[in-house]
């Protein structure tokens, strides 16, 4: 396959096919994200898409699953969308699912039935981030919207059938915010009812505003304490009925697995014992 740049997907999507259909993120102006810094947002051509999963065809024996990065796959117009999901399932009738990256503006500029007919040609999931329910860190970190209209985009996507997948980001209130940002991250979660709930703790990467903001003192980046604690609040407000819940990524103090609403009793108890020093990774262990 030919990338361009820095390639990111989801945990979940390791050992799937991974083509680049669009460059870089629409938005691209999160504070705290250096993801795409290295390439402007762009549409890829077509011809070039149909090139690698043709090569795909002839390289590999079994495709089960593909992701259709970069950061917001969701933005190509939908006529084109339909004609990559076509090739997909012509040149691999084995594959089981597609899924890719939205953003809220991306699931918001589809209608309800590009969104229906995306699902019904074999795009399963999309990959959303809220970040933070609480709209004062939104505006922050230049996130673009309020949690409003993400709990918006994150209902419209489930409507048209779309299985959704969202992610949040603990600390991201730092201490000025940190209850705030719990109970209102999770309200506006329990309001999606997402399939899917991944939880990562806050990282501050190198050259990215959030940065200058730390060394500034205008930022506090929560111990692990404080993060646990955040997070015991949180999942003492969360009520999304059988969303899968994650808190597994590399940022993580804390390994959390659970599907709401039936294992919080045991998600409380386990951020409970990581309180009292059990079971936490080491600062030097945590990566993005």
């Amino acid at each position: 396959m030919r990338y361009l740049g820095k390639v990111y997907r989801p945990p979940s999507e390791a050992y799937s096919l991974i083509v680049q259909v669009t460059y870089g993120c629409s938005h691209n102006g999160c504070a705290f994200c250096d993801m795409y810094d290295d390439k402007h947002f762009a549409m890829r051509p077509m011809q070039e898409i149909r090139e690698d999963f043709e090569l795909a065809r002839r390289v590999y024996r079994h495709v089960g699953r593909v992701f259709l990065a970069d950061g917001d796959a969701l933005m190509r117009p939908t006529r084109e969308l339909v004609e990559i999901l076509g090739l997909i399932y012509g040149l691999f009738p084995e594959c089981e699912r597609v899924t890719c990256y939205a953003s809220p503006r991306s699931i918001q500029v589809k209608t309800p039935e590009e969104l229906q007919l995306l699902r019904q040609r074999g795009l399963q999931m999309v990959y959303m981030g809220l970040e933070s329910g609480c709209d004062a860190v939104l505006q922050k970190m230049n996130k673009g919207h309020t949690a409003e209209a993400i709990v918006a985009a994150g209902q419209k996507a489930r409507q048209a059938g779309l299985k959704l997948s969202v992610t949040a980001i603990s600390g991201l209130g730092s201490t000025e915010h940190l209850r705030e940002h719990a109970i209102e991250t999770a309200r506006a979660l329990s309001a999606m009812n997402p399939e899917y709930i991944g939880l990562l703790t806050l990282m501050v990467e190198p050259g990215t505003p959030l940065e200058s903001w730390v060394r500034e003192g205008s930022f506090t980046v929560l111990n692990a304490e404080q993060v646990l604690q955040e997070t015991e609040l949180f999942l003492h407000h969360i009520d999304s009925p059988g969303s899968v819940f994650r808190m597994n990524h590399a940022s993580n103090y804390l390994t959390l697995k659970g599907t709401l609403n039936d294992d919080l009793p045991a998600l409380i108890a386990r951020v409970q014992e990581g309180l009292r020093g059990r079971g936490l990774r080491s600062e030097f262990m945590r990566a993005l």
